[in-house]
């Protein structure tokens, strides 16, 4: 009770699954999606657009280039996952594309990338943020930075576990800070610098002739592509939404576009403007600072608000909202990483526990799984940005390229009137060219600098899934085998309904989805016990996860698959003349279902044991037991504490 206390004070209270207000009250709207899915792609403006303009070397005039370019992209990858909004209304993004329109196995490459680009998401966020805040730092703080980012992580952990839209109404503050700051400084900056606007195009154009003259055009194209992909974290984060439709309000596919119009148009605007800034101001590498810190001292100087005091503020006030806006785009790894997990778990790629909700209806194992790997990655890089950027940029347009692969199949094969086929195939195709194009570049350059671990780490988190799939197979086959062998209990001759009467010994079998293993346990029972029990009581407690909680009409399919199972039970028992009844329960958590259930089922029937089947695997280990629910372990023990007699009957397979 005193846990439970402790955990209320932190969490937040257990929320009600079945209360259609209560998934009306988590839904997002296109704003607080923005803010919520948007925010990764809007802070990578805080170090993509730094990383191009540090690729163009000494050759800043490229710069012009590199600005339209990333606009341009922008809007390219935004409309092509538009396609995947409303091909996908029920969320999955990525790996649910190209599981769907590429193949299996392609979609657990798409998803494994997804799930590392997440864990990036959050570490790549939470370092470029505290080094935003060490910009104005003494550089004494810089040994404290590692730390520092071990501390937001957990914040965020512990703010996620209490539900999506608190924490994001938290952060909301912090966003529109940002927003605002950041669109003032690109204003002016550009409008300082107006009257050299009109004689800027033909001076770059002059001297990218001149560099061409020395280098070769080649060579020109070559430093361009190398900078345009390296700056290929600016556009992370633009998958988001497309990852996370079931989180929207209704209604969603319209929901998720207006977002992606949000998204687009503030990562165009930011991303674009800040390169430009860089070109026109001039910018320089400053140690202890980003680039984006130095440029920005450099504008409000010029702004003449104040002293240097006030001018030190000031920009203390903008990299404070950058460094916030960071930790908001953090938090979009932990609504992103479980959803990914969530369904890949539902195709059996991952443990089935990462469906699971929480009492506060989030994913907890996967969001405990993302904060604990991206604390990994952080301290095994060093909190290193350029380093993160490396690895974040492969893994999501490794991801960008199957989805757009898988779009540009998906409109070759659908070639009908009315649908603008032609139009979207071009736009995927696009798409497509462009995020291979990117992921080539960086595989080949940055291979030997990080670009390896991310293959490394994708390839094992793959072979870790077909391992774990190959097991799941293997158990619903032989699951499937034990219904077949008692597919062939004959009914009885009784047609009549016969009522359970309290004063009587009462077996109660607490059933899950398979009904050989409900016959196995009631079988058992009768063999064992003959003519001992006279009420035979069948209880069903279904877990309301990620997939039933918010898929369309899930919940009520769920329902009714439950009760089809118990009636199967139910008829049977009178089919032979023995009374016989059903319960069934939602909730969260299939234990304090159970729990509750038969402690209400024990007031009403006084002389009851309860009865349960478990699997038992020849060999046996910790890692199967990770694979498995041990909720029949783990009820029996919760009832045996009620003073419940439970027994569990094991089921070989």
């Amino acid at each position: 009770m005193k846990n439970n206390k402790i955990r209320e004070m932190i969490l937040g209270k257990p929320l009600d699954p079945l209360k259609s207000e209560t998934r009306h009250s988590m839904a997002l709207v296109a704003f607080l999606a923005w803010v919520g899915l948007g925010a990764d792609g809007l802070s990578s403006s805080a170090y993509g657009p730094e990383e191009t303009f540090r690729a163009l070397g000494g050759h800043t005039h490229l710069g012009l280039y590199m600005a339209i370019a990333t606009a341009v992209t922008v809007f390219v990858i935004a409309l092509a996952y538009n396609q995947v909004i409303e091909l996908f209304p029920t969320g999955g993004g990525g790996y649910r594309v190209s599981t769907k329109l590429v193949g299996p196995y392609m979609g657990l490459i798409s998803g494994c990338a997804l799930i590392l680009d997440y864990v990036l998401t959050i570490a790549i966020s939470i370092a470029s943020g505290v080094d935003a805040l060490a910009s104005f730092l003494p550089l004494g703080f810089q040994p404290y930075k590692l730390w520092a980012e071990v501390f937001f992580i957990g914040l965020l952990i512990v703010m996620n576990l209490r539900g999506l839209k608190e924490a994001i109404q938290i952060l909301l503050p912090i966003f529109l800070g940002f927003v605002v700051t950041h669109l003032v400084l690109i204003v002016y900056g550009i409008c300082a610098h107006a009257s050299h606007l009109p004689e800027l195009i033909p001076s770059t154009m002059a001297e990218t002739t001149d560099l061409a003259s020395h280098i070769g055009w080649a060579g020109v194209a070559g430093m361009l592509l190398l900078a345009y992909s390296q700056g290929g974290g600016t556009y992370t984060g633009l998958e988001a939404v497309s990852n996370n439709v079931n989180l929207l309000a209704e209604p969603r596919v319209r929901t998720g576009k207006v977002t992606m119009i949000y998204m687009a148009l503030s990562l165009a605007f930011t991303a674009g403007g800040i390169i430009l800034l860089y070109l026109l101001w001039g910018a320089q590498p400053v140690p202890g600072e980003t680039l984006n810190a130095s440029t920005f001292k450099t504008i409000i100087a010029s702004m003449g608000l104040g002293g240097e005091v006030v001018n030190q503020i000031l920009l203390v006030i903008v990299l404070a909202f950058e460094a916030g806006l960071l930790f908001v785009a953090a938090n979009t790894g932990f609504l992103g990483g479980p959803s990914v997990l969530s369904n890949m778990a539902a195709d059996s790629w991952v443990p089935h526990k990462f469906r699971y909700l929480s009492t506060r209806l989030v994913t907890q194992n996967g969001i405990l799984v993302m904060g604990v790997a991206a604390l990994a990655i952080v301290w095994g890089t060093g909190g290193s940005v350029t380093l993160l950027v490396v690895l974040y940029s492969i893994s999501v347009f490794l991801t960008f390229a199957i989805s757009l692969f898988g779009l540009v199949l998906y409109w070759s094969r659908n070639r009908n009137k009315g649908t603008h086929w032609k139009r979207r195939w071009l736009l995927s195709a696009l798409g497509f060219v462009i995020c291979a194009g990117i992921l080539a570049v960086l595989l080949v350059e940055r291979f030997a600098e990080g670009g390896w671990v991310t293959a490394l780490i994708i390839a094992a988190i793959a072979a870790l899934c077909i391992y774990i799939r190959n097991h799941y197979r293997q158990t619903k086959q032989a699951i499937h085998s034990v219904d077949e062998v008692f597919a062939s209990q004959p009914f009885g001759p009784n047609t009549e309904p016969v009522e359970p009467n309290p004063e009587e010994q009462t077996a109660v079998f607490i059933v899950g989805n398979s009904r050989g293993g409900g016959l196995h346990a009631l079988l058992w029972v009768l063999r064992m016990f003959p003519n001992h029990f006279k009420n035979f009581l069948f209880v069903n407690a279904r877990t309301v996860d990620y997939q039933a909680y918010g898929g369309e009409g899930a919940l009520e399919q769920m329902r009714v698959e439950a009760e089809k199972t118990l009636e199967f039970f139910v008829d049977f028992c009178h089919s032979h003349g023995m009374a016989a009844s059903s319960y069934l329960g939602f909730g969260t958590d299939a234990v304090d279902e159970v729990t509750r259930m038969c402690e209400e089922i024990s007031h009403e029937f006084p002389h009851s044991i309860f009865f349960t089947s478990k699997l038992i695997f020849a060999s046996d280990n910790w890692f199967t037991r990770l694979l498995h629910n041990q909720a029949a372990l783990a009820a029996q023990r919760r009832l045996h504490l009620e003073g419940l007699q439970m027994v569990i009957l094991p089921m070989k397979v």
